[in-house]
């Protein structure tokens, strides 16, 4: 069975998942199932089958489970927000089907991912330009004490969703022309422009820290920075004095900046003054909806989110909280099981920086699976608070436009990456 047939038989039980997820929802809604039920799988999977005969036209040779995770992912995701506010539901509909266009037109563009190198400092600059984009008064505003979002007359969106790939791009390049120098270098010979990178990364996690006042973004963007400097050099000791610095970094900031102090005492107490409270009322609230769901969970569209009187019981399910709405709903077993779809998307994107053939294909596919996986630790470590709470989505399942376009960018670059590496000689056989 060639690989793109697996692609396609993997959609069909997507397709499934939509269509038992919303009959689930309205059988619990209206007690009956009415005809849009199956409307829904029928046209996801429309959508799907229409990008996978794409890819079988474009790709021909790439990952062939890339593509039904995310979509897996994707469709979990649009059911858990029609479970929440249809309405959302259905504009996050309409940013999927914007996403697939963005996603065709990155792969008919870019041909070769490799010339993205030719263009690094480029990429580079607009990516930290879309990181500030959001303080410049008249395009940008905070949301909730972070700037976050730009606003662009109809258009709104979140530029950090976009500046990691781009992010990722440039340091894949850089890393590939100093790899060398770093792995034979010793340390007290390596001059300041070897250390440069690190540096820089590192002033503008904290920069984040401090003036966008996105710690979500920083945790991932330093993160997927380490991760690639392990992978280029093999060695930990980079691994251990960039984490020496964002750790000092860290404790600095927040003993002396306020926002970050109030952030991680939160974290340390959310209960200290009372969950009634604003200060820790958003991470007691998922912490007692994941209690409420147990191991098996109370059933689609039968956790209790909003009062009786007006009101939500846990601020943005749709976004933030949306790991603990799943929690709640699917259980301890159902939360576990969407985590092991994104550990095997990780696991196909690693799989795909083993095989390709270059160290700078190598390293993208690593920096774009480290990023992504990240971001799932990020946002469902707050929710249960093995970190502090932090503002990303969770990567395909949250509401929001910013976030599925650029996965779905990001998902296009993996795929092309992977059939690149899989038309190699001696490459035709791997699963």
């Amino acid at each position: 069975m060639s690989a793109r047939t697996r692609e396609l038989l993997a959609l069909i039980p997507v397709s499934l998942l939509v269509t038992a997820g919303f009959a689930a929802l309205l059988i619990t809604r209206s007690a009956d199932i009415n005809e849009a039920t199956a409307t829904y799988g029928a046209v996801f999977l429309g959508l799907c089958v229409a990008a996978h005969l794409f890819i079988r036209a474009r790709l021909p040779y790439a990952d062939p489970y890339l593509f039904p995770l995310a979509a897996l992912l994707a469709a979990f995701g649009l059911v858990m927000i029609y479970r929440i506010t249809p309405d959302l539901a259905r504009k996050q509909a309409q940013w999927f089907v914007f996403g697939l266009v963005v996603f065709c037109a990155t792969i008919t563009l870019l041909r070769d991912h490799r010339t993205l190198e030719r263009y690094r400092y480029t990429i580079a600059a607009v990516s930290i330009a879309l990181l500030l984009a959001p303080r410049m008064p008249g395009i940008g505003g905070a949301t909730n004490g972070a700037y976050l979002s730009i606003n662009l007359g109809a258009l709104e969106f979140q530029p950090a969703e976009f500046a990691k790939i781009g992010v990722i791009v440039f340091l894949a390049s850089y890393l590939r022309d100093t790899r060398d120098v770093l792995v034979r270098g010793r340390l007290p010979r390596l001059s300041l422009k070897h250390f440069g990178p690190l540096l820089i990364v590192w002033g503008a996690a904290m920069l984040m820290l401090i003036f966008i006042r996105d710690l979500g973004s920083s945790l991932m963007f330093f993160g997927a920075f380490l991760a690639l400097l392990y992978v280029a050099t093999a060695r930990i000791s980079f691994v251990v004095g960039g984490l020496g610095l964002f750790g000092v970094g860290a404790w600095f900031f927040s003993n002396h900046i306020q926002h970050v102090h109030e952030r991680v005492q939160i974290w340390l107490d959310p209960f200290k003054h009372g969950v009634v409270e604003k200060e820790g009322y958003q991470i007691a609230q998922g912490l007692f909806a994941q209690a409420d769901g147990g191991l098996f969970g109370r059933g689609f569209g039968r956790a209790l989110l909003e009062l009786p009187g007006g009101g939500t019981i846990l601020p943005a399910p749709h976004t933030d909280l949306i790991y603990a709405v799943i929690a709640d709903e699917l259980g301890l077993f159902g939360a576990v099981g969407l985590l092991l779809v994104y550990l095997l998307f990780a696991d196909r994107g690693f799989k795909t920086a083993l095989i390709a053939g270059d160290a700078f294909s190598k390293l993208l596919a690593t920096g774009l699976t480290a990023v992504m996986a990240i971001q799932v630790f990020v946002i469902v470590g707050g929710v249960t608070r093995v970190i502090p709470l932090t503002g990303v989505t969770l990567p395909l399942v949250s509401y929001g436009g910013s976030s599925i376009v650029a996965n779905l960018l990001l998902l296009a670059l993996l795929l092309i990456v992977s059939d690149h590496a899989r038309r190699e000689p001696g490459r035709g056989g791997v699963v």
